[in-house]
Order: C-alpha cells, then sequence, then structure tokens
C-alpha cells in the first residue's frame, strides 16, 4: 500500500473522485464528435487494386498510417464528408461505392473525454492525383489492398478493411 492511503481509499489523499487525474472537484467534460471518412481504391487492370492512406507523424516522432477521415461540416451527411475528406487528404476524388462500417472509440484531450464515431466508406477513384498538400498529413501512398492490414496502424481500421475486396467484388 501507498503511503497516506487507506486500506478503503483508492487514490492518495485530496484526488478521491478525480479520477486520479489530480484536480480536485473537477470532471472532464464529456463530448461526442462524428467524423466520416473512407478507404478509396484504384485499379488500373494491371498492378491490382491500390489504396491511398495517409500517414501522419505522432509525438514521438513515428509516422502512422491511417485512413483519410474528418469532422463531419453543417449540411454534409457522412457519405459527402467521406468524399471530401478523401480529397482533401489524398488529393484524390472518390465515389462511395458502399459503407465499410463504424469505430467507435474514447479518448482525453484538452480538459474533455471524447466519444468518437467515425463512418467509414469505400470509395472507387474516379479523377485527381495523389498529393499531401493537407497541413495535417505527413505522406500520403497507394498501397496494394493485399498490404494494408500490415500497414495501418490502427487494429479497427485493419477489421473494415477486409470487408474491401467482397465489397468490391460485389460492386463489379
Amino acid at each position: 500500500m501507498l503511503p497516506g492511503l487507506s486500506p478503503d481509499s483508492r487514490y492518495p489523499p485530496g484526488m478521491a473522485g478525480t479520477g486520479g487525474r489530480g484536480r480536485p472537484g473537477r470532471r472532464l467534460r464529456r463530448v461526442d464528435e462524428t467524423s466520416a471518412g473512407g478507404l478509396v481504391v484504384a485499379d488500373d487492370g494491371v498492378t491490382g487494386p491500390r489504396a491511398a492512406l495517409i500517414g501522419r507523424t505522432d509525438r514521438r516522432g513515428r509516422l502512422l498510417w491511417s485512413l483519410p477521415k474528418g469532422h463531419i461540416e453543417a449540411g454534409e451527411t457522412p457519405e459527402d464528408t467521406a468524399v471530401r475528406e478523401v480529397a482533401e487528404e489524398t488529393g484524390i476524388i472518390g465515389e462511395v461505392v458502399a459503407p465499410l462500417g463504424i469505430i467507435d472509440f474514447w479518448f482525453v484531450a484538452d480538459g474533455r473525454r471524447v466519444h468518437k464515431t467515425v463512418h467509414h466508406f469505400l470509395l472507387r477513384a474516379i479523377g485527381g492525383a495523389l498529393s499531401d498538400a493537407d497541413v495535417e498529413v505527413t505522406e500520403v501512398a497507394w498501397v496494394p489492398l493485399e498490404e494494408l492490414s500490415g500497414r495501418l496502424a490502427y487494429a479497427d481500421e485493419r477489421a473494415l478493411v477486409e470487408r474491401a475486396p467482397a465489397l468490391l467484388a460485389d460492386s463489379a
């Protein structure tokens, strides 16, 4: 047991009710955020289907690959947002083929406890050129579909992209 910790307390004196965060009497404000994004796929008939991924550098300097996504703006549907965010973050213009799924998670930022819901869609590339012009993106790359699971940083996104080949076959 830590010094100053009573047998019936989980926190040192003065920290009870703070969730261990050291701010007595202050609870984190809960915020709900909804975003959308997508897996945009191109197939030139020669190299096979490939997807545009974005790379962002984290606080530790690691390049983490993920699907493009962003906040839904007023008046947009999740599908509209997916098309817009894919274009802004990769330079590729896409059209929605099918829903891929929804990822739901929690994180803490700026004194808030954020509940985030992200709607993901499968998109077919119909134009544009790969570009990392978005300031939030460090790098962009075309990645063969069979290599996505090895490249994506987040397990929930890896699970979503496994559905892409079947959805593409169904839409052909």
